[in-house]
C-alpha cells in the first residue's frame, strides 16, 4: 500500500515537473484548443487551461479560430483552487503595443498607425489596441480640408507625447494615459531627408523628375522631392505657350532639366524644352522653299494664319497668299487648331521666320465651279455656316454658296434654319444661280421637288372642305397651323373659335376659306365649321 502510495506521488511529482512553470503578470504564447460559451480555450502547458473572454475578438476572429493556433497571452490570475487562468489577448497585445512606443518615443523612431476615426479638432487612431490622437495641425505640412478622407488608412507617425501605464504588468485600474502623434513632424523628416539627398546629387544638365505644385500664368513650381524647383514659361516648348497648364497638371510627375542650380538659397532653375533640340538649329535640312508642308494653326489675325509646322517652328501665311481672288478674313479659310496644307516660300533662319502660302496649292476654286458646274445642276456639300438669313455649303472645290431661308421649303414656315440643319450636315441642292466672277452661287432645296403650289396643293385643299391641323404658333395674325402633315395655313384671328383654349401642340379641326396660289397661301377658319355642318 505505501509502495502504491509512493508511485502516485512520484508519478504527480513527475508530471508537475513537465509543466511550464507560469506566474500572473507574464506574457506567454499557447496554442487554442478550441471555443466555448464562456471563452476561447487555450493550452498555456499547466496543468489546467486557460479561457480569453469572447468579448476580445470580433465574430470575423470567432469564425476563423482554428484549433492549434498560438496566441500570445497575458496571464491575469491562477486559480489553482478552482482549476481556472484567467488570460487576456488585449493586455498582451497592448503591452507589447506601450513597450513598442515607449522605445520609438526615447529613439525618435516613427511608428504607423491605423486611422479609426474622426473627432473634434483631429482623427482617432489604434496602434497594437492602444488609442491614440492626432491634431489636424498635426496631420499634414499644410492644415487638411476633410478629414474623413483619412480614416481607414494607415500612416507612419512620430510621438508627440506618451503617457503609458505606470505599471504595465501590474493591475490596470483607472489607467490614466495618452498618446498624442504626429504625421506632420514624420512628414517634414522625411522632406529634410530627401532635401538633403537632392542637394547632394542636384547640378546643373540633371535630368530630374518632379511633380507639379502650382501653376502660374508665367510658369510652374515643381516639388523636386524636398526641394522646390521653378520653370518658367520660356522655358517649356520651343512652341508658342499661351499657358502653362496646356502643358502640366497639378499632382503629376514629369521629367525636366536642371538649367541652374543654388542649393544654399534653394533655387532651382528648370527647363523642359530643353529635353529636345532646338528646331532651328539645322531648320534648312528640313525644310526648303517650294515644298508641300501640313501643319496647325496656332494664331488668327488680320494679316494672315500663325501655323505650326512642329514644335518651336512657326510659318505665317500672309493675307495675301490666302486665295488667288479677293481674299478674305483668314477666319473665312481656317480656324485655330485645324490642320491645313501650305507651301513654303521662304525661310529666315537668323530672325526665326518662315513664309507659308495657302493659295498655290490650289487652282482658283471659282473658275473650276465655273467650268464644272452651270445653273439647274444638283450639287451636294455640307454646312459651313448657319445665319438668320439661310444656310453657306461648302462645295468640295472649295466655295461657299447661299441656300436662302425661302429657298428650303415650299410648304413650311422656317423661323431660323438651325431648326433644321447643324454644321457639317451634308445637304442636296440645286444651282439657282452662279456668278464666278464676282464669287456668288445661289443655291435651292425646295426646287429639287416641283413645286406642289402648283397643282398638288390647290387640289387636295378644297374651299370649303374640313380638314385636321396642329397648331405650331401663336400670333397676333392668328394660329399657324400644320394641315395633315402637307402644308402650313393660317386661321386668322377673325375666324378663331373664342368659346375654345387653344394651345401651341394642340389639334383642331379647320375649314378651308381661301387658297392663294399666287402668294402660296391657305386661309382656315374655326367659327366657319359649325356654319358649314349647319
Amino acid at each position: 500500500m505505501q509502495n502504491q502510495l509512493s508511485e502516485k506521488q512520484e508519478l504527480e511529482s513527475l508530471y508537475e515537473g513537465s509543466l511550464s512553470h507560469i506566474e500572473r503578470g507574464e506574457i506567454i504564447k499557447g496554442k487554442i484548443m478550441g471555443v466555448r460559451n464562456d471563452g476561447v480555450i487555450v493550452d498555456v502547458g499547466y496543468k489546467f487551461e486557460g479561457i480569453i473572454p469572447l468579448n476580445e475578438f470580433s465574430e470575423e476572429e470567432l469564425k476563423n479560430i482554428k484549433e492549434a493556433d498560438e496566441i500570445e497571452v497575458f496571464i491575469e490570475k491562477i486559480d489553482d483552487a478552482q482549476g481556472i487562468i484567467s488570460l487576456s489577448r488585449d493586455r498582451a497585445l497592448k503591452i507589447k503595443g506601450w513597450e513598442i512606443l515607449m522605445d520609438a518615443y526615447e529613439k525618435a523612431l516613427p511608428v504607423e498607425v491605423k486611422i479609426t476615426g474622426k473627432t473634434k479638432g483631429g482623427v482617432l487612431t489604434s496602434f497594437y489596441g492602444i488609442n491614440g490622437f492626432i491634431p489636424a495641425s498635426l496631420l499634414e505640412i499644410r492644415k487638411p480640408k476633410n478629414l474623413d478622407e483619412y480614416v481607414g488608412k494607415t500612416f507612419k507617425v512620430k510621438i508627440e507625447k506618451i503617457e503609458p501605464p505606470k505599471n504595465l504588468y501590474g493591475q490596470w485600474r483607472n489607467l490614466k494615459t495618452s498618446l498624442i502623434l504626429s504625421r506632420k513632424a514624420y512628414l517634414q523628416e522625411e522632406k529634410e531627408k530627401m532635401k538633403k539627398e537632392i542637394s547632394e546629387k542636384i547640378k546643373e544638365g540633371l535630368k530630374i523628375k518632379g511633380t507639379v505644385k502650382n501653376i502660374t500664368n508665367y510658369g510652374v513650381f515643381v516639388d523636386l522631392g524636398g526641394l522646390d524647383g521653378f520653370l518658367h514659361i520660356s522655358d517649356i516648348s520651343w512652341g508658342k505657350v499661351r499657358h502653362p497648364s496646356q502643358f502640366f497638371e497639378i499632382g503629376s510627375e514629369y521629367e525636366f532639366i536642371v538649367l541652374k542650380a543654388d542649393t544654399e538659397n534653394e533655387r532651382i532653375t528648370l527647363g523642359y524644352k530643353q529635353k529636345k533640340a532646338d528646331p532651328w538649329e539645322n531648320i534648312d535640312k528640313k525644310y526648303h522653299p517650294g515644298m508641300k508642308v501640313r501643319g496647325k494653326v496656332t494664331r488668327v489675325e488680320d494679316f494672315g494664319l500663325f501655323v505650326e509646322l512642329e514644335e518651336g517652328v512657326e510659318g505665317l501665311v500672309h493675307v495675301s497668299e490666302l486665295d488667288w481672288i479677293a481674299p478674305k478674313h483668314p477666319t473665312y479659310y481656317a480656324e485655330v487648331d485645324e490642320w491645313i496644307n501650305v507651301k513654303v516660300l521662304d525661310i529666315d533662319r537668323e530672325n526665326r521666320k518662315i513664309s507659308l502660302s495657302f493659295k498655290q496649292l490650289k487652282p482658283k476654286p471659282w473658275e473650276v465651279v465655273a467650268k464644272k458646274y452651270k445653273v439647274g445642276d444638283r450639287i451636294s456639300g455640307k454646312v459651313k455656316t448657319i445665319t438668320d438669313f439661310g444656310i453657306f455649303v461648302r462645295l468640295p472645290e472649295g466655295v461657299d454658296g447661299l441656300i436662302h431661308i425661302s429657298d428650303i421649303s415650299w410648304t413650311k414656315h422656317i423661323d431660323h434654319p438651325s431648326q433644321i440643319f447643324k454644321k457639317g450636315q451634308k445637304v442636296d441642292a440645286v444651282i439657282l444661280s452662279l456668278e464666278p466672277e464676282k464669287e456668288k452661287l445661289s443655291l435651292g432645296i425646295k426646287q429639287l421637288s416641283e413645286d406642289p403650289w402648283i397643282k398638288e396643293i390647290p387640289e387636295k385643299f378644297k374651299i370649303g372642305e374640313i380638314y385636321n391641323a396642329k397648331v405650331i404658333k401663336k400670333t397676333e395674325h392668328g394660329l399657324f397651323v400644320d394641315i395633315e402633315g402637307i402644308v402650313e395655313g393660317l386661321v386668322y384671328n377673325s375666324e378663331i373659335d373664342k368659346n375654345r383654349t387653344v394651345k401651341e401642340g394642340d389639334e383642331i379641326k379647320v375649314i378651308v376659306v381661301k387658297v392663294d396660289k399666287e402668294k402660296r397661301k391657305i386661309g382656315l377658319s374655326m367659327k366657319k365649321i359649325d356654319e358649314n355642318e349647319e
